[in-house]
């Protein structure tokens, strides 16, 4: 009796032990770091991964000590069935938990694509396939095909994605980014209209969207958007053609080789707008929300001119005669003693009269 007493106390003391030395190797291994070679790596999770295969995987890198372990972690914080897709940033220190956290929580690496105000809509197109990491879908799509993919309501896409930074995971398609920037578009052209000041001659959000690009295109500083949208305000509004330089090259495409002349201003497009009485057919570039805002809050004033200082800003006039003298001074670096001294001298914010124009093409 006493033998099988003693043969049971000790079984029991060594299962003991053997517990005791189990959950210590397990806390053992929770409370060791990955081991990595730099200060980081990337790892990617694949469409349906399992633990016990991604823990495997972990251990043959030598990232983890036991697939095991990392195995049965999963199980005891109910994680095993909680693997997301993607690529993810592991970094050196982390430890086991910390590592399960991450490749069941989803954040994956983004990859950002900007678009920057001012760009065409294929200039974004081009931005999103340089990134080099998503998939193209929209190459070889007409117009009229990719204004459908995207969900746009109108017949040409151009002018209706929103400038900003986005991120998308490796392999994101083209089609999906660009949906989302014309979302954002939609819901910040919906937002300012909503908001715009009684003193716009604007008729539609479309009108304001093509003159916004406009104004985007004019200017080279931010203080002087909403002075020039004041003066395309006024000149729509007293019936004048608009007069410039940005709509002329938009409509010669490909045919523009970066040196705007005479011939191109008198040159009949439906975009150039010194040919045309009114507002282009569509944008001709993508604005940003200050842009928008500003055509939306003109002003208010009696400028129906302005001409670049070569500095970014501009000279504004009221009158023909000071813009032509203004246009001698600043383009052609002639005297004119009819400027305003304090105008002439300081930051203030192109011209849209047709000698402004022809001037800074033959300058």
């Amino acid at each position: 009796m006493k033998t099988i007493i003693s043969t049971l106390l000790v079984l029991a003391i060594a299962g003991g032990a053997a517990a005791w030395g189990g959950w210590t190797l397990y806390q053992g291994f929770l409370d060791t770091p990955v081991k990595l070679d730099g200060d980081q790596v990337v790892y990617r999770v694949p469409e349906g991964a399992t633990i016990r295969g991604v823990a495997h995987d972990l251990a043959d890198h030598g990232w983890i000590r036991s697939r095991f372990l990392f195995t049965m972690l999963a199980y005891q914080t109910d994680q095993h069935s909680a693997l997301k897709s993607g690529e993810y940033a592991i970094a050196a220190g982390m430890k086991p938990a910390q590592l399960l956290a991450l490749l069941t929580s989803g954040r994956s690496i983004q990859f950002p694509v900007t678009i920057v105000p001012g760009m065409t809509f294929r200039e974004a197109l081009a931005a999103v396939d340089d990134a080099g990491v998503f998939t193209m879908e929209s190459g070889g799509l007409s117009d009229a095909e990719l204004v459908a993919r995207l969900g746009i309501d109108a017949e040409h896409p151009e002018g209706w994605l929103f400038p900003d930074t986005y991120l998308s995971e490796r392999g994101a398609t083209d089609v999906e980014i660009l949906r989302r920037a014309h979302r954002r578009m939609r819901a910040v052209l919906d937002e300012e209209w909503a908001e715009r000041g009684e003193d716009s001659t604007i008729e539609t959000p479309y009108e304001a969207l093509i003159l916004a690009s406009i104004v985007e295109k004019e200017t080279g500083k931010a203080a002087e958007r909403s002075r020039i949208a004041g003066v395309f305000s006024r000149r729509l509004q007293q019936g004048m053609k608009l007069q410039t330089d940005p709509t002329v090259i938009y409509g010669l495409g490909e045919d523009f080789d970066g040196n705007i002349t005479r011939v191109h201003l008198r040159q009949e497009t439906p975009y150039n707008t010194y040919v045309i009485p009114a507002l282009p057919p569509t944008p001709i570039a993508l604005p940003s929300r200050a842009a928008i805002h500003a055509v939306l809050h003109p002003a208010a004033g009696d400028e129906l001119y302005f001409v670049a200082r070569g500095d970014g800003s501009h000279y504004f006039s009221a009158t023909l005669e000071e813009h032509n003298c203004a246009v001698r001074h600043f383009q052609l670096k002639q005297p004119c003693p009819g400027l305003r001294d304090e105008e002439a001298v300081s930051d203030s914010g192109t011209a849209p009269d047709a000698q402004a124009g022809a001037s800074a093409a033959d300058g």
